[in-house]
């Protein structure tokens, strides 16, 4: 069961365990809040596996929680710093740190800057819906923070055809998930289930997670 928490700089949901080995932040994606169902299924499932388990909302999504007004993401410069000013709230050392989509963007942008040890994504927007040129991988081609991206292999944002092609750092590792799509959603053809492949990609953050 998720803990609220009042910190400065956000309001946190906390699961797992208090003393835990591993602290991982999780920011949501653009469009769903930090407790939509994905972010609850991968908070929980790695509370079970004995992570604690650190989710926030960026100053947009706090917002529209309030006024229930949609209303596009803050700049970069703003995301950045909500993600830091969260990360120095919690005092833990070498956090892994990540997060859904826009999320884990962010994280990827403040790995060292933050301290983190480890770098979680799931579905990095590797590019803007249907601009494939328009490539957000500068930064990754010099990660030194070791990287585990979990991906649908039929992502919009980036498939794994796609992703074959670019050149990126050798911290970075990848999970493909088998049909899935930004969110890991299968096709029903595929003979897959979302919720399979959400549960592969817990295990896959949690083998990534453990020392």
């Amino acid at each position: 069961m998720s803990k609220a928490v009042n910190a400065s700089t956000a309001s946190l949901l906390i699961d797992g365990p208090q003393h835990a080995s591993r602290t991982i932040v999780l920011a949501h994606g653009a469009g769903a809040p930090m407790d939509s169902p994905f972010m609850n299924v991968f908070a929980a499932g790695l509370a079970e596996r004995g992570f604690r388990v650190v989710r926030f909302e960026f100053p947009y999504m706090a917002k529209r929680r309030k006024s229930g007004k949609r209303g596009p993401p803050d700049r970069e410069p703003v995301l950045r710093q909500a993600y830091l000013n969260v990360i120095e709230s919690l005092h833990v050392e070498r956090p892994a740190i990540g997060g859904k989509s826009l999320g884990g963007r962010i994280a990827s942008l403040i790995t060292e800057e933050a301290g983190a040890g480890k770098l979680v994504c799931l579905g990095y927007p590797f590019h803007p819906p249907g601009k494939p040129d328009v490539l957000r991988t500068a930064h990754l081609e010099h990660m030194k923070t070791p990287m585990l991206i979990v991906q649908g292999q039929r992502d919009s944002l980036g498939s794994q055809e796609e992703v074959a092609g670019y050149a990126l750092s050798h911290t970075i590792e990848f999970h493909w998930l088998a049909d899935g799509d930004h969110s890991f959603k299968p096709r029903k053809s595929s003979g897959r289930t979302e919720e399979q492949n959400w549960q592969e990609g817990i295990e896959a953050v949690a083998a990534f997670l453990r020392p």
